[in-house]
């Protein structure tokens, strides 16, 4: 589980388009630093402090805007965890750096929501695509579709799924 709030968000961001494994040791390192994890501490720290922890420049300029969104009010850590996922999620991809899979990564990990699959993960397509069979992985429309037979357990779902492709990849969890 994630933190709600600032952090499991800064997170998510640390996570997009790089290994578990890369992801954990990054973690380690910014949340390591003092100030990273709050927002408006966050926005003290010097660019220079973020790289050295791992953090490349588009993610600093994300972790920049998802700070002051929460230091300015537009984002709130209640607000969110009382939106319906489809609210969320849109109040989540409106800021800089947050897309829907990573909005969807924060309902699933820090706000524990039910039946939240993001559809865009790349590990949860190669496995759906091992386990069906499939000669490709399925587009993140397509997965979504084949998940709607999940509901209202399509978080669990997506547990298995990546559960499934650590397994049979070998590849570490973010825990490992």
């Amino acid at each position: 589980m994630r933190t709600p709030g600032f952090s499991g968000l800064l997170a998510a961001i640390v996570g997009q388009q790089i290994s578990n494994q890369a992801a954990a040791a990054i973690w380690r390192r910014c949340s390591a630093l003092p100030g990273c994890l709050a927002p408006e501490t966050f926005l003290l720290l010097p660019p220079e402090t973020l790289r050295a922890a791992g953090l490349s420049r588009p993610k600093i300029g994300h972790a920049t805007a998802v700070a002051e969104a929460f230091a300015s009010g537009h984002l709130a850590t209640e607000r969110l965890a009382a939106m319906d996922d489809a609210a969320a999620i849109q109040a989540l991809s409106a800021v800089r750096g947050l897309g829907v899979w990573s909005a969807e990564i924060y309902l699933l990990f820090a706000l524990q929501r039910g039946d939240v699959f993001p559809a865009g993960d790349l590990a949860l397509q190669a496995a759906a695509a091992h386990l069906r069979g499939l000669e490709s992985r399925p587009s993140p429309g397509a997965l979504r579709e084949m998940a709607l037979a999940w509901q209202p357990h399509r978080a669990l779902a997506a547990r298995l799924l990546w559960h499934w492709w650590r397994h049979v990849t070998g590849r570490p969890g973010l825990d490992d």
